[in-house]
């Protein structure tokens, strides 16, 4: 007789534990969709093209002789020495034209003595203007024909993150660098007042290719194309109601200049219209895991040997039901 009831009870614990591994299993998802709208503003809008290098100079240059085999007399400068466009730095014994500073700046180097012959073309010191500064910055080739010569950029250095510095485009590389099929290429920013920047410190430009005064605009995502044609949704009053798709009106417009995020439109729209944004949809769903683990743990004492030992049964764990979205 005890066997008949160790096997009755062996099979009401799997067929439990079974019961409730398959309910586990199901789970029950809800999706709900969520309406988005955004109001048409009216503003500046401005476009910028981001890109990033390092702080450099402007002049940094070898101060080569235009004199050959002539006998240096005297060595003006030291090195570490500032000095001025035009200021004497080499004279030579035969009353030859003195070698001369081509632009203000530091000596960085001298590589020759008095006393010493030099050659034409030979490099005799290394002239660096520390107070005239500019970066050069990788733009991609798809942005780089929006990149004229004295467009405006605002720059932020690393090394001082509540500053902005101001330059402007100086050069346009020609040629670019290709890396794993796609090019990049180098503008030229000169810094306005570079106020303690130093060369090497690196540095992210924004320059400024577009700007619009009072520009109606919406984001990007607002507008759809179908063929050639742009239209948003302007949203009812009844948006939120079960009938809101009878009553939105599919509105033409037509665009004009873009951002990453805003997108102008020059027709179809006016300030403060409410316009629809495509649909987010997000999902929830449910599953009695814990309530099997629950369930395991109430028969814990039949499972272990039939009855609870004197002094207590085996208490359930505890254990939430889980959702996820």
């Amino acid at each position: 007789m005890k066997k008949w009831i160790w096997i009755i009870v062996s099979v009401l614990v799997i067929g439990f534990v079974g019961y409730q591994w398959f309910h586990s299993k199901s789970s029950s998802s809800e999706v709900t969709t969520q309406t988005r709208t955004a109001v048409v503003q009216k503003g500046k809008l401005e476009v910028k093209i981001s890109g990033s290098g390092t702080v450099e100079p402007v002049t940094s240059e070898d101060i080569k002789s235009t004199i050959d085999n002539n006998e240096i007399e005297e060595v003006l400068v030291t090195a570490g020495e500032e000095v001025k466009e035009g200021d004497e730095l080499i004279t030579f014994t035969d009353d030859s034209d003195p070698i001369t500073a081509p632009a203000d700046g530091v000596v960085t180097t001298v590589s020759v003595a008095a006393g010493e012959r030099v050659t034409n073309g030979q490099a005799v010191a290394h002239l660096t203007n520390y107070k005239d500064l500019q970066t050069v910055v990788q733009v991609d080739e798809l942005d780089i024909p929006k990149i004229k010569k004295d467009q405006t950029v605002s720059l932020s250095v690393s090394a001082y993150p509540d500053k902005t510095y101001t330059g402007k485009v100086t050069a346009v590389a020609e040629e670019g660098t290709s890396t794993n099929g796609s090019s990049t290429f180098d503008v030229t920013i000169h810094i306005d007042k570079p106020d303690n920047l130093k060369v090497g410190m690196s540095a992210e430009a924004s320059i400024l290719t577009n700007s619009k005064e009072n520009a109606l605009y919406v984001p990007v995502d607002a507008v759809h194309k179908n063929n050639n044609e742009k239209y948003v949704l302007i949203a009812s009053a009844a948006t939120n109601t079960d009938n809101a798709a009878d009553t939105n009106v599919q509105q033409t417009v037509k665009t004009g200049i873009a951002t990453d995020e805003y997108v102008e439109i020059t027709d179809g729209v006016s300030e403060g219209d409410n316009i629809l944004l495509p649909q987010v949809s997000t999902s929830s769903s449910s599953n009695n895991q814990g309530g099997m683990m629950q369930g395991m743990g109430g028969m814990g004492g039949m499972a272990g040997g039939g009855m609870p030992p004197n002094g207590g049964g085996m208490g359930a764990p505890s254990g939430n039901g889980k959702s996820g979205n």
